[in-house]
């Protein structure tokens, strides 16, 4: 065919796809990926908390073990971003740009001075591969393993926020991450290197070399199908429950509910046991947490090695369920990097002395953020002290009370109990949600759900909680039996507690330090500010956007009373996302558990709240 020929029917295909492009966004739209825009900030801080930037480092990247969006690394790093380009042939953007993850709420990693990490916070490069089949995963051509990529517990437990320019990182902090739109982003651009034109071509060059062969070619194309595979089971099972799941967005995962499917469901092979997700929950603020009696929201879980194994498997350890032969519940999981992981945030016990070791809440920086009024704050302590204090206990090293009250907590013993070890731990509130009238979906799930297993994992009790526990404990004692893990070490890396579990309808109350750089509020983020949790209910806002990195210094939150575009519009009227409870209200109704705050004791309260 003459030059001239091919360039003029080149011409038309283009001509052609850019006429009918609305028409292929349109076919496309289940794939269409929503990112809220990112301005890099002129300046990045980290606060002093008590962890030093080789360990955040090295804290932000440790492999767990976990293969999140079901590639290698070397296929991550070729991708390119879910766009249709207007042009046939033209390559978008690498999808591992740091700016294009940054839409996502991932954080840029530039802790260490002159010396950013190619990947965002709590992204991690493991080590060698499966594939979906169990096989060892190979480049076609090379031959060679091909490497771990996946979300570490950073990921989703540091936060950030800017304020005029500056960004401030929250080290233990909730992320402000979209985790569900940003998995969508990986299959759609899966999805486009398979079958959009050029793209293949391009990511094999990147993979295989450009002089590598049709057979090779082909090879790669088939480990890309049995991928999409893998996507388009996840689809199914997600359409599936549709009807019934909420909205998660930014800031926000039903990560309990997500763990239970990765495992009963993706992991054993069962769509039985896919439930929708219906209760998403706010990432949790994380220092002190591993000297609680028991964690997560609903006060289930006690012991920190199931608390961390089971997140690594919730976000896509590999995990042997059905193949006897393999050996039944061996996993890439990581329980020396767990363990290692919890040693950092844990530091040395608790003492009246030194207070909590490990990672410190954060102090408010009034180098950046406006200075505190103090006498406003030290009348803020006495209204902590009458309607806050009964709760979550004495206020830790406030510089707004008196020295002498500073480590009150600790004085305070009815609030501590002694592990195994007889280290301390605090004893924390389970308070009924009959009383604090907060949204119940979160406690009612876990009570609720059940599971199917089959008779050859000796899983016998069905109920989610405790079927959950005893998967976990056997992933984790065939770590131990693998690595003859003596009986000590196996007590000291559980953090000398029992596997303990419970699913009672109640939520558990911590200490408020370093609350003000945590929002949105309530378990599940119906909430989006201090000032607005302060007020009687039908004062919150009904709608409110999460997205938005910039901070609210005057009432503690995200700015979310402005439109953003492909932001998160959070509907408290929707199931899940209730913003009743923990309210102080005139009103007599179950929830209120304080009188109506006038105006000046909100601005005290939240000055107070400061000092935390």
């Amino acid at each position: 065919m003459r030059r001239k020929t091919i360039i003029i029917i080149g011409l038309l295909v283009v001509a052609g796809l850019a006429y009918f492009k609305d028409d292929l966004e349109t076919v496309v739209s289940g794939f269409n990926v929503k990112a809220v825009d990112y301005q890099p900030p002129t300046k990045t801080v980290w606060l002093d908390q008590k962890v030093s930037a080789e360990q955040l480092s090295w804290f932000y990247h440790a492999d767990q073990g976990t293969r999140t969006f079901l590639i290698p690394h070397e296929w991550f790093m070729a991708l390119e971003q879910p766009t249709i380009p207007w042009l046939l042939f033209t390559a978008e953007p690498p999808l591992s740009d740091i700016n294009y993850l940054a839409r996502f709420g991932f954080i840029p990693d530039t802790v260490i001075p002159g010396k950013p990490d190619p990947l965002p916070i709590g992204f991690a490069h493991g080590t060698a591969m499966l594939d979906a089949n169990g096989a060892p995963w190979r480049n076609p051509r090379s031959k060679t393993d091909m490497t771990g990529i996946g979300l570490t517990c950073a990921a989703c437990h540091t936060g950030s926020f800017t304020y005029r320019g500056t960004e401030i990182v929250i080290d233990g902090g909730p992320a402000n991450t979209n985790l569900f739109e940003f998995q969508k982003a990986v299959g759609v651009s899966l999805f486009l290197t398979r079958f959009w034109p050029g793209r293949f071509s391009r990511f094999a060059d990147q993979i295989l070399g450009k002089d590598a062969g049709l057979d090779d070619r082909m090879a790669l194309r088939g480990q890309l199908d049995l991928v999409l595979k893998q996507y388009a089971n996840i689809n199914n099972l997600e359409a599936k429950v549709a009807a019934n799941s909420v909205e998660e967005g930014y800031a926000r995962l039903d990560a309990l509910n997500r763990i239970g499917n990765q495992v009963f469901a993706i992991d054993l092979n069962n769509p039985n046991n896919y439930a929708s997700h219906s209760a998403p929950v706010h990432f949790p603020r994380i220092w002190n947490a591993p000297w609680f009696s028991w964690v997560q929201y609903d006060g289930s879980i006690m012991q920190p090695m199931v608390r961390n194994a089971g997140e690594s498997l919730g976000v896509s350890a590999e995990l042997n369920l059905l193949d006897p032969a393999r050996g039944l519940f061996k996993s890439s999981s990581r329980v020396d990097v767990l363990y290692d992981m919890e040693r950092m945030i844990a530091g040395d016990p608790p003492s009246e002395d030194t207070g909590f070791g490990g990672l410190a809440s954060p102090k408010w920086p009034e180098n950046i953020l406006p200075a505190i009024n103090m006498d406003l704050a030290k009348k803020g302590g006495d209204l902590y002290k009458a309607h806050c204090q009964g709760c979550h206990g004495p206020a830790i090293d406030s510089k707004a009370l008196p020295a002498s009250e500073a480590f009150a907590l600790f004085k305070d013993h009815k609030r501590w109990i002694k592990n195994s070890a007889g280290q301390p731990l605090l004893d924390v509130e389970m308070v009924p949600i009959s009383h604090i009238g907060t949204d119940s979906a979160q406690a009612d799930g876990l009570a609720s759900r059940t599971v199917e297993t089959p008779p050859n994992l000796g899983i016998k009790d069905t109920g989610f909680g405790f079927a959950l526990r005893d998967l976990v404990v056997n992933t984790v004692n065939y770590w131990y039996d693998q690595n003859n893990t003596a009986a000590a070490d196996r007590e000291r890396i559980n953090g000398y507690r029992p596997p303990g579990i419970q699913a009672p309808i109640a939520y558990k109350v911590r200490p408020l330090n370093g609350i003000w750089a945590t929002p949105p509020y309530l378990h599940n983020g119906s909430v989006p500010s201090i000032y607005a949790l302060l007020s009687p209910v039908k004062d919150r806002p009904a709608q409110f956007w999460l997205g938005s990195r910039e901070y609210d210094a005057r009432d503690l939150g995200y700015v979310s009373n402005v439109s953003i575009k492909n932001g998160f519009l959070l509907d408290t009227t929707k199931q899940g996302n209730s913003n009743s409870g923990h309210e102080f209200s005139s009103a007599k109704h179950p929830g209120v558990i304080g009188p109506e705050l006038k105006e000046d004791e909100r601005r005290a309260l939240i000055e107070f709240i400061k000092t935390l």
